[in-house]
């Protein structure tokens, strides 16, 4: 996932700011960030604990990030539906 969000890292640069942190160097990242939650339709409402393998479904995601955000929402609805991700 990191050499997707460098590869997109351009594309998004107007809005986003992406930065690699080491967890283990640097604990308290998570605890001085908001987390948002997003309605992937899937049971986990906070997670991508897949590959994408898409860059545009990617910049999908962080843009309808971005606008809830903007907007104040705690929550925002992905505009792909992900509950099909794992039919076979």
């Amino acid at each position: 996932m990191d050499e997707m969000f460098a590869s997109v890292a351009e594309t998004i640069e107007n809005f986003v700011v992406i930065y690699l942190v080491n967890i283990t160097e640097v604990p308290d990242i998570n605890t001085i960030n908001k987390h948002i939650m997003i309605a992937l339709s899937i049971d986990n409402n906070n997670k991508i604990n897949w590959a994408l393998k898409d860059k545009q479904e990617l910049i999908d995601i962080i843009e309808t990030v971005y606008r809830g955000v903007k907007k104040g929402r705690g929550l925002v609805i992905t505009p792909k539906d992900y509950s099909t991700k794992y039919r076979y």
